[in-house]
């Protein structure tokens, strides 16, 4: 249960691959909570009340008994810092954190905004799929699929954050169709291994229907384009 006395809200929204990273790290500390389904489709993110928590207007943010904090890597370190049982989710040896850090940032820098510039125009502007985009996309992903050689988890041999926030990114990907993931085998091996480590925590009502709802509305928009 949660180290505070009251549950932590969590602003959310499931086709969010970064909302749903948190949400699972939260079912996976065994914090109570609520969630706040915030529709950015609908402008939610942009009302006054929302942008007094996160000025940048983005997803997912926690309010945790008046402390607010946006950005899902942040999030989740804050999260485990405050009530992890332990440190094995985000180490505190130096250099196994670093690790953590270096994948974090990564999927923060490179794998989201690829995968957010191949998508978004499509599914927001109607624009066709951009080969470039599609080509600097791939690309990252091999840099994954080289991270995953001889590694059971991206940071190493445990389940750490950083595996969270990559695979809502990955399971997204993988729903929409837009890469045969079984082309990357360390990633395809790694993917099945972090989804049955996560089935506990949320992994179906969280992050696969979010993943999925996304995919679906990616493939319907990409269907009326062509």
């Amino acid at each position: 249960m949660s180290g505070g006395d009251q549950p932590i809200d969590i602003y959310f929204f499931p086709p969010s691959a970064p909302s749903r990273a948190a949400l699972m790290l939260i079912k996976a500390l065994g914090l109570k909570h609520n969630v706040k389904t915030t529709n950015i489709g609908a402008g939610d993110h942009m009302k006054p009340e929302f942008l007094k928590m996160n000025p940048l207007h983005t997803i997912p943010v926690i309010n945790d008994n008046g402390f607010t904090l946006y950005d899902s890597h942040v999030i989740m370190k804050y999260l485990v810092d405050v009530y992890g049982k332990d440190d094995s989710l985000y180490p505190k040896d130096p250099k196994k954190e670093a690790i953590v850090n270096q994948r974090c940032f990564f999927s923060a820098c490179y794998l989201f905004p690829k995968f957010i510039d191949y998508h978004i125009p499509t599914l927001f502007l109607g624009a066709p799929p951009s080969e470039e985009a599609m080509d600097k996309l791939k690309e990252v992903l091999g840099h994954l699929d080289g991270f995953l050689d001889n590694q059971l988890f991206v940071a190493g041999s445990n389940l750490t954050v950083a595996d969270f926030s990559i695979i809502a990114i990955i399971s997204t990907i993988d729903a929409a169709g837009t890469v045969d993931l079984k082309t990357y085998p360390n990633i395809w091996m790694w993917y099945q291994r972090t989804k049955k480590a996560l089935e506990h925590f949320g992994y179906q009502d969280v992050n696969q229907t979010g993943a999925t709802g996304f995919g679906q509305m990616y493939k319907n928009k990409l269907s009326s384009i062509k």
